[in-house]
């Protein structure tokens, strides 16, 4: 029993009560139950089983029982009954994009579909198109999400092969006949999804590491077993392909296996120029007598092509070749660089965290300041705030800040862009806030032309500071709605509006392909983590990968600065100030 399997039997547990009409408050117990388990400091599941969670706050005597039972016995007699009282695969319909409790429910009671597979042939007999509340433009809507799915089925988000890494590597790095051992592929170039994992060792005896990679504990199926190459598929339905090198060979092993394709097609054409030819293994001579270059790592074998060493998020063939050859190549944002985050969550909305504990969280992250953005009242799913509860929560931020030294509270506000592109509070309630994430939750099929209209009005407001995950997108699950970036982007030059990274692994919005634009037109990031909860805010990891593959540096970044610098930012949108005028230094 793991932490993780806890959790998401939880969540579960919630997604089928929801689904028998319980109370929403019942429900959020167990989704708030999962959090604590999964950020809960110590051996929760130890603790579990030993029936010793009195204390842990959150945690009320139920759930505490049912945990023991977990924990102690491996499943939760509960949890089975409720799961039998439902087909099997129902909990798949959760991830279709416009289904919740209420019509996955009419779903299975007026059409008995219980299955993705159920669903697509209801959709396609026209079943559900004549069900009460569906009609024909949803019956294609969830076909379209359905094919969507289909289309994605063998990738993986980055949060959900992440632990997986560290674990392998940890496993390759302490093997007694392994000298190097890393990640490579997709992976490692920060990709926001992947199909699979590359691993590469240096070793002078690869059987006995073969032996080993293919009999870990999470393997479910041997693809391949070599004498330098292996294959396995785990559990979670991850294909990882390990592969096995001499020392000397190494470095050009990394840099073939790492990519991207056209990367390495660029590479190998400019050693054809220089008289070399570089594959997986070695960088040699074309011509007989010539020398070959020593490569102990990846930056000997770019030097050796003329080139100054390219971190591995660029190497897309998006123009770093010719970055790296001039000079000019960026030093690219780290983790450390950040000294502050914007655009979380409290238990005031959606999140599962107080204002007090995610505060908490930040100054041991060593973080100088955290920004607030809870629900506005458009997003009555998540509990938004209306104008009096807002009010208060501004003013226990106020009394909190008093009692803090060396860090800050921001006050804001996730304001839904309506429609029409108006926003979910007037003027003179946002000028209260320090600071305002502009975002679309809901009518997502407007014609492109509408969205872009929609979102720059939002943005040309003088009090919306950050315009959040520009695209809508749910990676692997909901494709983004049509919108005109360029066009945002030049909104958000001109009016001084900072657009958002959306660090959570389920969004990474803005795309990464879009930041080199940004950046050329003076437009500033700020990586936001979007937690709803504590460990929410450690989704800035995943931030920051993407911002290094946008070609960000610490400059481009907003919350790289320091507190007193960016309080000037925040104020500078409602002075009139553009933030290119600001500078960052």
């Amino acid at each position: 029993m793991t932490a993780e399997v806890m959790a998401t039997v939880l969540r579960n547990i919630a997604l089928l009560l929801d689904l028998k009409g319980e109370n929403p408050f019942k429900t959020r117990a167990y989704n708030t139950g999962a959090e604590i388990v999964e950020t809960f400091s110590g051996d929760i599941v130890a603790r579990a089983a030993a029936n010793d969670l009195k204390g842990v706050k959150g945690l009320g005597d139920a759930l505490q029982q049912k945990l023991n039972e977990l924990a102690s016995t491996g499943k939760l007699e509960f949890y089975e009954r409720l799961r039998a009282e439902f087909p099997e695969g129902i909990l798949e319909l959760y991830d279709v994009q416009g289904l919740g409790a209420k019509k996955i429910k009419l779903l299975w009671e007026q059409l008995q579909v219980g299955t993705l597979t159920d669903l697509k042939a209801a959709c396609e007999s026209g079943a559900v198109a004549k069900l009460a509340g569906f009609g024909e433009k949803t019956a294609a809507k969830i076909l379209e999400s359905l094919a969507f799915r289909e289309s994605h089925a063998d990738e993986f988000r980055l949060e959900q092969v992440a632990p997986t890494v560290e674990v392998i590597l940890e496993m390759l790095r302490e093997h007694p006949n392994v000298s190097r051992a890393g990640v490579a592929g997709s992976y490692r170039r920060a990709k926001e999804t992947v199909h699979d994992l590359d691993f590469l060792v240096a070793t002078k005896k690869p059987g006995p590491v073969m032996e080993d990679f293919v009999k870990m504990p999470m393997v479910a199926k041997i693809l391949a077993q070599g004498e330098t190459k292996s294959s396995v598929l785990l559990q979670s339905g991850v294909q990882c392909d390990l592969r096995a090198v001499t020392s000397a060979e190494y470095a050009c092993a990394m840099v073939y296996f790492t990519g991207s394709k056209e990367h390495n097609v660029a590479l190998r054409q400019r050693a054809l120029a220089r008289g070399l030819s570089l594959n997986e293994y070695a960088l040699t001579p074309t011509e007989p007598g010539g020398e070959s270059p020593e490569c102990y790592d990846e930056a000997d074998v770019y030097r050796a092509l003329g080139l100054d060493f390219v971190e591995p998020e660029l190497r897309e063939n998006t123009g770093e070749i010719k970055a790296a050859e001039e000079g000019d190549l960026p030093r690219l944002v780290e983790i450390s660089n950040l000294r502050g985050v914007f655009h979380n969550h409290t238990t005031a909305s959606d999140g599962v965290n107080s204002l007090e504990e995610m505060a908490a969280e930040a100054q041991e992250l060593g973080l100088q300041y955290l920004g607030i953005a809870d629900h506005s009242k458009a997003s009555f799913q998540a509990n938004g705030l209306d104008e009096k509860r807002l009010r208060a929560q501004i003013a226990e931020i106020r009394r909190l800040n008093a009692t803090y030294e060396g860090f800050r509270l921001f006050a804001g506000s996730e304001v839904d862009i309506l429609k029409d592109g108006s926003l979910d509070f007037p003027d003179d309630l946002m000028a209260e806030l320090d600071y305002v994430v502009a975002s679309v939750h809901n009518v997502f099929t407007l014609p492109e032309a509408e969205m872009t209209k929609r979102i720059i009005r939002a943005i040309e407001n003088p009090h919306v500071t950050m315009l959040g995950h520009l695209t809508g997108r749910l990676l692997l699950q909901r494709p983004s709605y049509a919108v005109n970036v360029p066009a945002i982007i030049d909104a958000a030059a001109a009016t001084g509006t900072i657009i958002e990274l959306n660090a959570n692994p389920w969004r990474l919005d803005m795309d990464w392909r879009w930041w080199k634009l940004a950046k050329e037109k003076g437009v500033k990031c700020s990586i936001n983590p979007d937690a709803h909860s504590t460990r929410g805010l450690h989704d800035v990891f995943y931030g920051v990968r993407l911002a290094r593959k946008g070609w960000l540096t610490r400059s481009d970044v907003v919350n790289c600065l320091p507190l007193g610098q960016i309080e000037e930012i925040l104020r500078g949108k409602k002075e009139g100030k553009g933030l290119r005028e600001e500078g960052q230094g």
